[in-house]
């Protein structure tokens, strides 16, 4: 399946310049003027573009592949694949949860809460805004998580979502049927490997389970749609997390 790879270079509704130099031939940027209101309204006219674009990959026979500054794109990606008809299960690496709501989280980040969102959980203003229906909390798969909030622990615990605390889990987990959407936020890496991020968590898988689990994701056929979200670039002087989070990221597209 070819792969069609769009970039959104935003960070919520911030733009991040320092992924522009990512772009290839052929690769789509989704940069549209944003109106000057709040986060959430600003990040629907960021994602609605987004959505169309995935969908439209999705109707020539290719894979979309979205990269952005954060995780919250991903609600576009999964509205752009409703779009095109396709209700995936959601496999989403994070060293977070990104379960948090305003009722849990003890920061106030919109970006700790984008899986709660795609699941109808929380604030909805960005879901509705892009037409998304909630995925059903028992299509998703949330791996590693080893930085949860506490009462974010206690909303996946008490959730349909199937957390796999260790990504080796997935090497033999029987993947359920249908369409796969793979959401892979680059923290999830162990800092050691690829230091430039923002919110670093240690103790995260080996580059060499990352790889054997990515392979296996890969070899099912069955991956419709991926999406990453960065590395910070001003943070990447030597261009190590780049070039890691890209060597993995090829993994998957094989």
């Amino acid at each position: 399946m070819a792969n069609q790879f769009i970039l959104t270079p935003y960070f919520l509704d911030r733009p991040e310049p320092g992924l522009e130099s990512l772009v290839e031939p052929g690769w789509q940027v989704n940069d549209p003027v944003l109106p000057v209101r709040s986060p959430q309204e600003r990040m629907v006219a960021l994602y609605q573009p987004l959505a169309e674009l995935v969908a439209t990959a999705v109707q020539q026979g290719h894979r979309p592949v979205s990269i952005a500054g954060d995780c919250c794109t991903s609600i576009g990606v999964l509205a752009g694949l409703e779009q095109a008809g396709i209700r995936p299960t959601l496999l989403w690496f994070d060293a977070h949860g990104d379960f948090n709501t305003w009722d849990t989280t003890p920061s106030g980040f919109l970006g700790g809460m984008p899986l709660a969102m795609a699941v109808g959980r929380g604030e909805q203003t960005i879901v509705q805004g892009v037409g998304l229906t909630p995925l059903p909390e028992s299509q998703v798969i949330l791996t590693d998580g080893r930085d949860l909030d506490a009462e974010e622990r206690v909303a996946v615990q008490a959730s349909q979502v199937t957390h796999l605390p260790q990504v080796t889990n997935l090497l033999d987990f029987p993947l359920p049927n249908g369409p796969l959407y793979v959401h892979f936020d680059t923290d999830v890496i162990d800092p050691v490997d690829a230091p430039a991020m923002n919110y670093l968590a240690a103790h995260g898988p080996t580059l060499d389970t990352l790889q054997q689990v990515l392979r296996r994701l890969a070899a099912t056929g069955r991956v419709v749609a991926v999406s990453l979200s960065s590395w910070n670039p001003t943070m990447d002087g030597d261009g190590r997390s780049r070039q890691i989070a890209m060597n993995l990221l090829q993994e998957l597209l094989q």
